[in-house]
């Protein structure tokens, strides 16, 4: 199917707060905007929403930049600070209240405070009632002249806010159910509504893609852009995600913060797929994407109303997905510093063995899901002795005797082969189970403990080759030593 190709050149964006580290459901939905850009030549633009400054931190800014960067949602523009355009907001709030769109609120906190809570104690929702500011021109002058501090509250106008969104359709609000609300609070700082519409004005936006949980702002933010006479922007309102119980993502579920699966070692292009098929289809069966691939299919057709389930072993499988797929010179440079950091080799013996580092990752990456894991699976390769596993000590060594008698038979005709290669290795190693009527399970098995200390491992002549033959042969002995003195 088609999609729904805008009419000018988009300029979406992603208006996260600082007050915490950029959480999955941000990340996702800055995905979105940004695929969308991307798929219609458009603009992507960063807007930090830093006007709460006592929760506003640079710690959760740098958090912001670091995450969205780690995942490749580069912005087009200089980022905006909505804390810088304090005065612009000021002045489009006194527009307003020029025009008659709003009006002065002189009504003390603490009243107000006594209305809610008498509201409240009759099982009524407070709605603030435009009477309570009804003042005479000469009433305002001289609470004015007084400097009294007043609130400025939009009038929201009779009839119905409606809009079609991308997400759900068509939207209706009557504008009865809305209250007459604070643009400009008493302090003179401007309401998150204000505040976000001045910006987006400003910025020239054309669609705004942002979370479900908006959708309560949208009537306040659409009559705020009619009021002062601005072109209302398309809106698209994307489904919260869910943990797998079903209730809203938070931290009971696990790691929500992008840069904690960053540093468990997932592939940025592994979490771009993931958070993309999060309340988003491509109409096919089609799951493993790269990048370009998501942009090429992305289509807002394809988003969905429900919501989302964040579920962390599809993210791992996702990420070993991704492994297979990554060119192993680009997987080589990201498990460097993870094996320097291991202590198990350092950049430039990495660098010396290319080759054979690259060798042992294409082993190893196809049995893993996370960078880590393909750590502690090299460890075999990189360390000259091995620590056995007492379950695979106990499974594969049960005879200590007749392990050892075979893994001094296998020393032997491995130490014999003339070639350090896969299918030599494998002959001799045949050819001696053949002669003691033994299948070679028997032989490769109690083999594999001697060589990794486990019971799994890649191919046991994979191992071999690039484990070495040094190496090779000094673990089997070293087995044998372990078995004959218990």
């Amino acid at each position: 199917m088609a999609s729904v190709i805008p009419a000018s050149r988009p300029r979406v964006r992603f208006a996260p707060s600082p007050t915490g580290f950029l959480h999955v459901g941000g990340a996702r939905t800055a995905l979105f905007n940004w695929l969308y850009a991307k798929k219609f030549d458009g603009d992507f633009l960063l807007r930090i929403e830093d006007t709460d400054r006592q929760r506003s931190t640079d710690e959760s800014t740098r958090a912001i930049f670091e995450g969205l960067e780690w995942l490749g949602l580069t912005w087009d523009e200089d980022v905006v600070y909505q804390g810088a355009n304090v005065q612009r907001h000021h002045a489009d709030a006194h527009r307003l209240l020029e025009s008659g769109a709003a009006y002065r609120d002189f009504t003390p906190a603490a009243e107000i405070e006594r209305l809610r809570a008498e509201a409240e104690a009759r099982g009524e929702a407070f709605r603030f009632d435009r009477a309570l500011a009804d003042l005479s021109d000469a009433e305002i002058a001289e609470r004015l002249a007084r400097h009294e501090p007043y609130a400025i509250r939009f009038r929201v106008p009779e009839g119905t806010t409606e809009w079609d969104d991308l997400v759900h359709g068509r939207i209706a609000f009557p504008n009865k159910d809305i209250e007459d609300f604070v643009i400009l609070r008493s302090d003179g700082t401007p309401v998150y509504n204000m505040a976000v519409v001045s910006d987006d004005i400003a910025m020239g936006i054309t669609l705004v893609m942002r979370g479900d949980d908006h959708i309560s702002n949208t009537p306040k933010q659409i009559l705020l852009y009619r009021a002062l006479s601005a072109t209302v922007p398309q809106f698209g309102h994307v489904p919260m995600i869910h943990g797998t119980d079903g209730k809203k993502l938070s931290k009971r579920h696990g790691a929500t913060a992008v840069g904690d699966y960053q540093h468990q070692g997932l592939l940025p292009q592994a979490m771009l797929n993931f958070l993309a098929l999060l309340g988003w289809s491509t109409g096919d069966d089609v799951e493993v994407m790269t990048l370009p691939q998501l942009i090429e299919k992305f289509r807002v057709e394809g988003l969905q109303k429900k919501a989302a389930v964040f579920d962390t072993k599809k993210l791992e499988w996702m990420n070993g997905q991704h492994l297979a797929l990554i060119p192993i010179d680009e997987l080589a440079a990201l498990m460097t510093p993870l094996m320097e950091k291991a202590g198990l080799a350092s950049a430039d013996d990495l660098r010396a063995r290319h080759e054979w580092f690259c060798g042992v990752l294409e082993l190893l990456r196809v049995r893993a899901r996370l960078l880590d894991e393909i750590v502690d699976q090299a460890k075999p390769f990189f360390t000259e002795f091995v620590e056995y596993d007492a379950d695979a000590v106990s499974k594969q060594w049960r005879d200590a005797a007749a392990t050892a008698d075979i893994l001094e038979a296998t020393h032997d005709r491995l130490a014999a082969v003339s070639t350090w290669e896969p299918a030599a290795m494998e002959e001799a190693l045949r050819a001696l189970a053949e002669e003691r009527g033994i299948s070679g399970g028997k032989i490769f098995q109690p083999l594999r403990v001697a060589l990794v200390g486990l019971t799994v491992s890649p191919g046991i002549f994979d191992v071999l080759q690039y484990v070495g033959r040094e190496r090779s042969l000094a673990r089997i002995a070293a087995a044998v030593r372990y078995l004959k003195n218990g």
